[in-house]
């Protein structure tokens, strides 16, 4: 059964809520994270997850992050 317009901007939302919530678990914050609200008024697929633009220094935390995940 296909998701509803409401239900995928809901699977959206969550899944920005749990982005939001993991990446400030390590110390990065996006600012503009966000729901990208054009792709979430389609009615084909799932709405875009917009991560926005950052500055240097959080690129950078992002980048050690990972590093640090990816070579425990």
């Amino acid at each position: 059964m296909a998701m509803t317009a409401h239900e995928r901007i809901l699977a959206a939302e969550e899944a920005v809520r749990q982005l939001k919530d993991a990446l400030t678990g390590v110390g990065v914050v996006f600012p503009s994270l966000d729901v990208e609200r054009v792709s979430a008024a389609g009615t084909y697929g799932l709405p875009l997850v917009d991560l926005g633009r950052c500055n240097l220094d959080t690129a950078l935390r992002l980048a050690a992050v990972l590093h640090e995940r990816a070579n425990p």
